[in-house]
C-alpha cells in the first residue's frame, strides 16, 4: 500500500532486493581470499536498512559498526559541512578494510570526507557502497565504489530514508509530495 504522501514509487520492494542481492554478490567476490577483516560501516540513522539486508547476502565472515555524521541543516538543504557526532574507535584500523555503508548520495561530500579521513585513521582500505546515488547533485569528485541504482534530483524518502524523522520504514523508496516538505 502507498502512503498518502508519496507521490510515486521510485524503487520498489522487489526491486531493492533484487539490488541488494547483485550488489552483496558483487562485494562478496570482491573481498573473498583476503587476510583482513571486513566492516560494515554504517552511517546513520539511514543507512540501517540497507546495510541490515547487505549483511545478510554478503557470503563472507564480517564486522559491523556505526558513525553518526551532520551535514543536514533543516528540512531538505544540506549544510555542506560535515561533523562526526559518533565516531569509530578501533585499535585494528591498519588490518581492516572499511566499506562505508550510506544510504543515498548526492553532494558527495560526506562520503568523500568520510573516506580520507578514515585512510589518515589507519584504516587498510576504505570503499563506499550506496543504496542510491544522485550524480546530478554532485559538488565535489566522488564516484561510490558500488550503487544500487542512479535516480533523477528528487525528495526521496523510505527503505531508511526519512524527512523529518518520518517515512523510515516504509518498504520502498519512494518520492515524496512537494507539498509535504514546501510548507
Amino acid at each position: 500500500m502507498i502512503n498518502k504522501d508519496v507521490e510515486k514509487i521510485l524503487v520498489s520492494e522487489q526491486e531493492i532486493l533484487e539490488i541488494v542481492k547483485s550488489i552483496s554478490a558483487q562485494i562478496t567476490e570482491d573481498y573473498k581470499g583476503r587476510d583482513s577483516k571486513l566492516l560494515l560501516l554504517g552511517i546513520l540513522k539511514g543507512s540501517v536498512v540497507f546495510m541490515g539486508d547487505l549483511m545478510k547476502h554478503i557470503a563472507l565472515p564480517l564486522e559491523i559498526d556505526f558513525m553518526k555524521v551532520s551535514s543536514y541543516g533543516s528540512g531538505t538543504k544540506t549544510s555542506g559541512n560535515v561533523n562526526i557526532v559518533l565516531d569509530i574507535h578501533r585499535n585494528d584500523l591498519s588490518n581492516i578494510d572499511i566499506l562505508i555503508v550510506e544510504d543515498i548520495v548526492d553532494s558527495g561530500k560526506t562520503l568523500s570526507y568520510l573516506c580520507e579521513y578514515l585512510t589518515l585513521k589507519g584504516a587498510k582500505s576504505v570503499k563506499t557502497v550506496t543504496l542510491l546515488d544522485k550524480p546530478s547533485r554532485r559538488e565535489v569528485d566522488f564516484v561510490p565504489d558500488y550503487t544500487g541504482k542512479q535516480i533523477p534530483d528528487e525528495f526521496v524518502i523510505g527503505y531508511g530514508l526519512d524527512y523529518d524523522e518520518k517515512y523510515r520504514a516504509l518498504p520502498y523508496v519512494g518520492i515524496l509530495k512537494r507539498e509535504v516538505y514546501s510548507n
